[in-house]
């Protein structure tokens, strides 16, 4: 779900969340499209495939959906892993 042969953009996704910016303002699909030269539409499913998985968390400021990492969720997940799920 994470990693697929050709692409981790959700890897990358989760891990530009930990930085200070993103971190503390949440980011949103134009974001994530700016970025990592996206359509927004594929942007914008990576959002919802991370949303869907727990990952991130949603919200609306100012009108627009902003994602916000959930480290609760990705250290549960982890830890299913290491467990050999």
């Amino acid at each position: 779900m994470l990693r697929t042969p050709t692409d981790e953009t959700r890897l990358r996704i989760l891990a530009w969340l930990r930085e200070p910016g993103p971190a503390a303002d949440g980011i949103t699909a134009d974001a994530v499209a700016e970025r990592f030269a996206l359509p927004l539409p594929v942007a914008a499913t990576h959002l919802r495939l991370l949303e869907a998985t727990g990952m991130l968390r949603a919200g609306r400021s100012a009108g627009r959906v902003r994602y916000h990492r959930d480290d609760m969720r990705i250290a549960e997940v982890a830890r299913m892993f290491e467990k050999g799920w």
